[in-house]
């Protein structure tokens, strides 16, 4: 069977596959770009530097699936309960507390660790 290309000369063969790369880069950069600003969730408030090698951290330690948003500000009042603000990022740890409770959750703030109201966190 013949190339549909076969018959061109190599050089302009290849600059047609440049040419044709270089055109899907473009438009694949323009998707990103226009995913980027069309799908900010409306809870979700943007995450300075900081927050977001944090967030990374957290996926590659406990996966996307375990993150979750802390939805209002959380003061901690016994021992190992965190104290966070609204719009930070954990990943969960244990739906339950040690003595079985399961509306405090265990999670992993990106570094400390303990109990936070599982009503104060929505799937991130």
């Amino acid at each position: 069977p013949q190339m549909p290309h076969g018959h061109m000369p190599l050089p302009s063969f290849w600059k047609m596959v440049e040419d044709t790369l270089q055109q899907s880069g473009t438009q694949l950069l323009t998707f990103c770009q226009t995913f980027e600003t069309v799908t900010p969730s409306p809870a979700a408030q943007p995450l300075n530097p900081a927050e977001e090698r944090k967030v990374l951290s957290l996926v590659s330690k406990h996966g996307p699936d375990k993150l979750y948003q802390v939805t209002s500000n959380i003061s901690g009042s016994k021992d190992l309960d965190l104290t966070l603000l609204r719009g930070q990022i954990v990943a969960l740890l244990q739906s339950a507390d040690t003595k079985g409770n399961t509306s405090r959750w265990l999670v992993d703030a990106g570094g400390p660790r303990g109990f936070v109201p599982a009503g104060k966190l929505q799937p991130y």
